[in-house]
């Protein structure tokens, strides 16, 4: 595996490449990234993975500081998994003045996660094109357990008319069901025991809609109240449209749940389609 931080220096060694696959990670790799990686070899012959952590996609009261870098475990996996490239530039390097140009985004990005956390998805977006720019992909691939961010990304590349092919890659999860995330390492013993709950709450909401209940709103209030009670603090869990990613109407076919919420000082995000 190569490893480059200088942009020109990558770019003449993707020269070459017919078909390029590209992974963007803010870096502590886990299963469900190296899922994804291994999604990506088999779609193209030459896969690039980036490691950033994206300062603008973080509140200033967020876990920039402390959001967990662990380069050189990341390294080792993603060098016995055989990926030929790895981009792992410094922030100078891809910010080297202030990032005055900025994308202007659709009403999508205010809600959900852009509600909870505003300007989150102009961070995402900014550094996905700059990424997209560099590495000119053939296809990139992002995993649902971001369901808006994927939603996001596809939209701005079919807008902008951006020739990346955008695959989704399958939510990884634990055997009681929590999603795998960067962010589950702050949990201690008995919050790790309780964090599969919010999963828990979005699969009985599922199935009571799959039974023929139609009155999303008491649902989602239903699943609300239920991890409230348990001690969870909730940002938001809704039922939405997962094509326009609008809230659902009683006559929607494809849906998604999708939740935020917290434990003590950890926030955690899932979602299931319908």
């Amino acid at each position: 595996m190569k490893i480059y931080r200088d942009i020109n220096e990558l770019r003449s060694n993707l020269k070459s490449s017919s078909t390029i696959a590209f992974v963007p990670t803010m870096g502590n790799l886990h299963a469900g990234h190296l899922a994804l990686v291994k999604q990506a070899q088999q779609q193209a012959d030459h896969v690039v993975v980036s490691i950033f952590v994206n300062r603008l996609q973080f509140l200033p009261h967020e876990d920039f500081d402390r959001y967990p870098r662990t380069f050189e475990e990341d390294c080792s996996v993603l060098s016995g998994l055989n990926v030929n490239t790895l981009f792992a530039p410094d922030e100078k390097i891809l910010f080297p003045t202030q990032q005055d140009f900025l994308l202007a985004l659709p009403p999508v990005a205010d809600t959900l996660e852009g509600e909870f956390r505003p300007g989150f998805f102009r961070g995402v977006a900014t550094i996905v094109l700059k990424l997209f720019n560099i590495i000119q992909p053939d296809i990139a691939i992002f995993g649902k357990k971001d369901y808006q961010q994927l939603h996001i990304v596809r939209e701005m590349v079919k807008q902008l008319n951006i020739p990346v092919e955008v695959l989704a890659g399958e939510t990884v999860r634990t055997a009681d069901g929590l999603a795998l995330s960067s962010r589950n390492r702050y949990l201690n013993t008995s919050q790790r025991t309780e964090a599969c709950y919010l999963y828990q709450a979005l699969l009985h909401t599922k199935q009571k809609i799959i039974s023929g209940q139609k009155n999303f709103s008491e649902l989602q209030q239903q699943a609300t109240t239920w991890l409230e009670n348990r001690g969870w603090k909730v940002d938001y869990l809704r039922i939405h449209n997962r094509l326009s990613f609008m809230p659902a109407q009683t006559d929607d076919q494809d849906l998604i749940l999708l939740g935020a919420a917290w434990l003590d000082k950890t926030r955690l995000i899932d979602n299931l389609e319908i």
